[in-house]
C-alpha cells in the first residue's frame, strides 16, 4: 500500500495454523488503515497521550446488541467536540483475531483540529462482543449489518459531555468504506457528510463478486440523502477501477450524491492511500474542502507533532535484506509475509520472536517500530526482536 501502515502478522500456533488467515499472496490480511493491538502483559499498552488515546466499551444492548470496543481521540478540554468516525477494513481469518483499529495518522489530523475521533470495532471484531455478521455472499446485506455498529457507536456518543453528535462524519475504508455507505441508507440524523475510501469487500470465493459489490455499492445511492467523497486510485490491489467506476456511476444514476476523487495510481498500492502519511496531501486538503462546504471546522487549534518511535538499532550486517534463506521464519506462510514486507514502502519494520516463530510487519503510518513489536508480542506473549527496519537488517545472533 503506497505502502499502508498494514500490519502483518502471524502467530506459529500447536496445530500448524496461522493467528489470521493470509493476505493475498500468503500474508495477513491488509487492514486498510494503521492496525495496532494491545502488547502483551510485560509490555504496557502504548496509548496516545497527546491524542487523549482512550480504550472504552459501548455497552451491550441485549443479545443482539452486543458491547462493542471503542479507542476515542479526542483534543484536551471538556468539548463538546464535532466527531468523526472511522470504520475498519477487515483482516482474512477469525474477526476476533483482528487487533484493535488505531489511526493516529488520520486522528492527529482532526484532534488538532477540534475533533473528536471514535473508532468503533464492529460486532465480532477484536474485543467487541457477538459474532461477526458476515451474510455470506450478499455483500449488500453484510455492508448494512456492518452499519448496525457504527449507528449504536453514535447514539452512545450522544451520552458523552464530550462528543457533539449533531456535527459528525462517518468514515471508512475498504471493507469500512463499504460499511460507511451502507450507513448512509440510515444515519444518524448528525450526520453531515460520508466518507469511502477504497470501499469494497473482496469475496473471491463467491461467484461475480465483482458486479455483486458493484450492484451493492450503487444501490445504496437509492437511498442515501447525504453527500459522500470517494477515494480511488488505478492500481488498487484490491479492487480495480471498472469496479469502483460502475459503483460510482451506478450509485449517481440511484440518486446518490458522491464525489469520486480519483487520483490514480499511489506508491506501489493504492488501497494504503488513508493511512500512509504520503497520502495525506492528496486526501486531506480535498476532505477538508468538503468539511468546509458542510460548515464544519477545519482550521488547526493546537498543532500535535507526531509521537516519537522507538529507537532503532544500527545495521548488523546479519544478512543482506533480501536473503530469504537467513530470515529465522519456520514457515513458507512468514516467508511470504517477508518478502511482502519488502515490497512496502518505508517507514517499515519486521519483528520476530526468536524461537516461537511469531511475526508481524508494519509499513507506513505513525511509530512502525513500536507497532510491529507490539503486534508480535501480543501473539508470542514475550518479548519479541527487531529483525530489518526500512532498508536495513538489524538481527543479531546475541
Amino acid at each position: 500500500m503506497a505502502q499502508p501502515p498494514w500490519t502483518l502478522c502471524h502467530r506459529q500456533a500447536r496445530d500448524g495454523r496461522a493467528c489470521l488467515g493470509a493476505l493475498r499472496h500468503h500474508a495477513c490480511a491488509l487492514l486498510a488503515a494503521v492496525l495496532l493491538c494491545a502488547a502483551w502483559p510485560g509490555r504496557a499498552q502504548d496509548l496516545e497521550a497527546s491524542l487523549g488515546e482512550q480504550v472504552l466499551m459501548v455497552p451491550s444492548g441485549g443479545f443482539t446488541e452486543p458491547a462493542l470496543e471503542v479507542t476515542v481521540y479526542r483534543p484536551s478540554g471538556d468539548g463538546p467536540f464535532p466527531v468523526l468516525v472511522i470504520n475498519h477494513g477487515r483482516a482474512s481469518g477469525n474477526a476476533k483475531l483482528q487487533p484493535r483499529y488505531r489511526p493516529s495518522l488520520a486522528a492527529r489530523e482532526f484532534v488538532q483540529r477540534g475533533w473528536a475521533v471514535v473508532v468503533p470495532m464492529r460486532q465480532g471484531f477484536s474485543q467487541s462482543g457477538g459474532s461477526e455478521i458476515s451474510a455470506g455472499c450478499n455483500v449488500h446485506s453484510n455492508g448494512l449489518q456492518q452499519a448496525r455498529s457504527v449507528r449504536r457507536t453514535l447514539d452512545w456518543a450522544a451520552s458523552q459531555p464530550w462528543a457533539d453528535v449533531a456535527r459528525n462524519v462517518v468514515l471508512g475504508q475498504s471493507h469500512g468504506g463499504l460499511t460507511t455507505l451502507a450507513y448512509g441508507t440510515a444515519p444518524h440524523p448528525g450526520t453531515r457528510l460520508l466518507v469511502n475510501f477504497a470501499g469494497g469487500l473482496r469475496q473471491e470465493g463467491c461467484t461475480a463478486w465483482q458486479q455483486n459489490l458493484i450492484r451493492a455499492l450503487g444501490d445504496y445511492g437509492a437511498e442515501t440523502q447525504l453527500p459522500s467523497l470517494w477515494f480511488y486510485g488505478d492500481n488498487d490491489s484490491y479492487f480495480a477501477p471498472f469496479i469502483w467506476r460502475g459503483a460510482h456511476e451506478r450509485y449517481i444514476q440511484a440518486g446518490g450524491r458522491a464525489e469520486l476523487v480519483a487520483f490514480g495510481t499511489f506508491g506501489s498500492d493504492a488501497h494504503g492511500l488513508f493511512g500512509s502519511r504520503a497520502g495525506l496531501p492528496i486526501w486531506l486538503p480535498r476532505l477538508l474542502a468538503a468539511l468546509d462546504a458542510a460548515g464544519l471546522p477545519t482550521q488547526v487549534v493546537q498543532a500535535l507533532p507526531a509521537a516519537p518511535d522507538l529507537p532503532v538499532p544500527p545495521g548488523s550486517g546479519f544478512a543482506a535484506l533480501t536473503d530469504l534463506e537467513r530470515v529465522p521464519l519456520r514457515t513458507d506462510r512468514a516467508r511470504a509475509g517477508y518478502q511482502a514486507w519488502l515490497a512496502a514502502e518505508p517507514p517499515k519494520a519486521f519483528a520476530i520472536h526468536p524461537t516461537q516463530g511469531s511475526w508481524a510487519s508494519t509499513s507506513g503510518g505513525e511509530r512502525p517500530v513500536a507497532r510491529a513489536l507490539a503486534h508480535c508480542e501480543r501473539f508470542a506473549k514475550a518479548p519479541c526482536r527487531l529483525y530489518a527496519v526500512d532498508d536495513a537488517v538489524v538481527w543479531t545472533t546475541d
